[in-house]
């Protein structure tokens, strides 16, 4: 197959990106590349005859009319978004342009090229979103569903949902062969340092404070990001038209206890004494609106296409604390600059 894939420099779209070049399939990365995106993502493959990289922003209509006319694609995987809850509670705006307005100028390019080809049934508009558009859960809750009603708290999963809405629409409306899937907090290899792990991998070799919001005791289910490209990789090739999947980890912690042992771990990997770096750990003013628990049941991707992890969580934690640890110089790279001053608004 021809695939698509917008936002294939990030972090989950660059492990689609490398996964669907593995698997045989010819890839067209569209990414704008923002802060988060990193061509050296994809470096892997970047020389690959199958591989085409297309420097293009979703909410450019006439670049993606171009882009579709001139690769045809049978597939779009969008990955394209602003992602993190804390930019979005620091400037909304982007959120709302890139995750809403940028979802619908793309959906509207798919159509007109699908429409163009003759309503081709094979074609598929697979739209990758977050467990973050249910909302949060009590302590006792069960794990959110297919069919957990939506209850976005903070703009960027309000963006999300929204972005869902559309999809959906696009499908029922005008026909457009749509499939869903929300997953759970992922973490791995090149991830932006702004998400917990990496920016607590990176702060404790550095020896700098770990800014823990609130008491730790939010809850979140963690989901290896190569299982996640694998359960997107299933739901390309065999999931139901108009369906949603959830995709879970079935790996809940507090943050504080995922904290803890990523300093457990980083301890015995920089060979320091043990407990070196949970003094660190820095209690911070709690996120505005910081919801306290987020589960999956991802019953439905098991039965219907017989996907689970592969990994469970302390190997995964382990191999991504040995990919940061080794990549020195990707990670520098991306935590100069800019970056270093967003991190001392937020954080200092």
């Amino acid at each position: 197959m021809k695939l698509l894939i917008t936002g294939g420099c990030g972090f989950i779209g660059s492990a689609v990106v490398r996964l669907a070049v593995a698997e045989g399939h010819e890839v067209v990365n569209l990414d704008a590349l923002t802060y988060a995106a990193c061509e050296e993502n994809v470096a892997s493959v970047a020389a690959h005859p199958a591989y085409t990289f297309e420097h293009a922003d979703i909410r450019d209509r006439a670049a993606l009319d171009r882009i579709f006319a001139a690769h045809g694609p049978d597939a779009v995987m969008h990955l394209a978004a602003e992602s993190h809850v804390d930019r979005s509670i620091d400037g909304p705006g982007a959120f709302v342009d890139t995750n809403v307005t940028g979802t619908f100028t793309l959906l509207q390019a798919a159509r007109a090229w699908w429409e163009g080809q003759g309503r081709p049934a094979s074609f598929r508009f697979h739209h990758i979103s977050t467990d973050e558009v249910f909302g949060s859960l009590g302590p006792e809750d069960p794990p959110f569903t297919e069919a957990s009603p939506y209850d976005p708290r903070s703009p960027y999963s309000a963006s999300k949902a929204g972005s869902d809405h559309l999809v959906r629409a696009w499908g029922h409306t005008f026909g457009l062969p749509v499939v869903l899937s929300n997953c759970s907090n992922n973490y791995g290899p090149y991830q932006f340092p702004e998400k917990l792990l990496p920016l607590f991998i990176n702060n404790i070799k550095h020896l700098k404070p770990l800014p823990v919001y609130g008491k730790g005791i939010n809850v979140r289910d963690w989901l290896y990001v190569e299982d996640h490209a694998r359960a997107i990789d299933d739901i390309l090739h065999r999931g139901r038209v108009g369906e949603t999947y959830n995709i879970g980890g079935h790996n809940e912690y507090r943050n504080i206890d995922l904290i803890r042992l990523l300093c457990q771990l980083m301890d015995k990997k920089l060979d320091r004494p043990a407990g070196t770096s949970e003094q660190l750990i820095t209690y911070v003013t709690d996120r505005a609106g910081h919801d306290m628990r987020y589960a999956i049941d991802a019953t439905k991707l098991r039965d219907e296409l017989g996907w689970m992890p592969s990994l469970k969580f302390e190997e995964g934690l382990a191999r991504t604390i040995d990919w940061y640890l080794e990549n020195d110089a990707w990670l520098e790279s991306v935590t100069s600059g800019a970056y270093q001053a967003y991190y001392d608004r937020m954080y200092n």
